[in-house]
């Protein structure tokens, strides 16, 4: 069921995820999660399947990728992952051409504006420092802030708390079937935007009120200018 136009003004505050939905972090990902692996003896994996992973946990990942015989792994995978992370992932990290601009607007507009990620917040707040956008996020949710990851919808009602917002007032932005099922168990509107590599068909059974082809086309569903 598509926005009325009663819903869309009472919506205040906005909340995005960040890998794929405002950035494209894929090649560090794709270099932390092999550096990990081989750091266990485990093979590689090629890009297309670790793209797959990206916005899941780090346990999820490792899960998704090698199975869960090697769930007794899951620590020192995350060990390596974030070792690597910390040298690499911000440099590797870059914006879509879009953000910066659609951003800006919607902070000009007087919306409130998040980000709800599984992606630790110091990394998101040291990218956005760079682009010089941190100042126009209101709440950063991370992984760090939290034990109960997405799809759990704690992180994003805890964002919604933080805005002093209702569920009403607040729509969540997200590229994957991950994001999709956290708004909705939080009872939240989403809407998919396809910049990742998750298509269309892959949110039939999820509630999505709209689809974007990327994020330009979110001032235009708010009726921005």
């Amino acid at each position: 069921m598509r926005f009325t136009n009663n819903e869309l003004k009472r919506i205040r505050g906005l909340l995005f995820d960040f890998d794929f939905t405002l950035a494209n972090s894929s090649k560090g990902v794709v270099k932390c999660v092999n550096y990990a692996l081989r750091q266990l003896g485990l093979t590689e994996y090629p890009e297309k399947e670790i793209h797959k992973t990206i916005g899941l946990s780090l346990e999820h990942t490792l899960i998704k990728l090698v199975g869960d015989q090697y769930v007794d792994k899951i620590e020192s995978f995350k060990h390596h992952f974030i070792k690597k992370a910390d040298d690499i992932m911000a440099n590797f990290t870059v914006l879509f051409t879009e953000t910066p601009t659609v951003i800006k607007k919607l902070y000009n507009r007087g919306f409130k504006l998040g980000i709800v990620s599984t992606k630790f917040r110091y990394r998101i707040e040291a990218i956005l420092i760079r682009e010089n956008l941190l100042n126009n996020f209101e709440v950063i949710v991370g992984g760090e802030d939290s034990s109960k990851l997405k799809p759990n919808p704690f992180s994003l009602l805890l964002a919604v708390k933080k805005l002093n917002l209702h569920h009403s007032e607040v729509i969540y932005i997200g590229d994957s079937t991950t994001d999709a099922e956290t708004a909705n168990k939080a009872d939240i509107p989403f809407i998919a935007v396809l910049s990742g590599v998750t298509p269309r068909k892959a949110f039939r059974s999820y509630q999505v009120r709209e689809f974007l082809g990327d994020l330009s086309e979110l001032p235009n569903l708010l009726y921005i200018e």
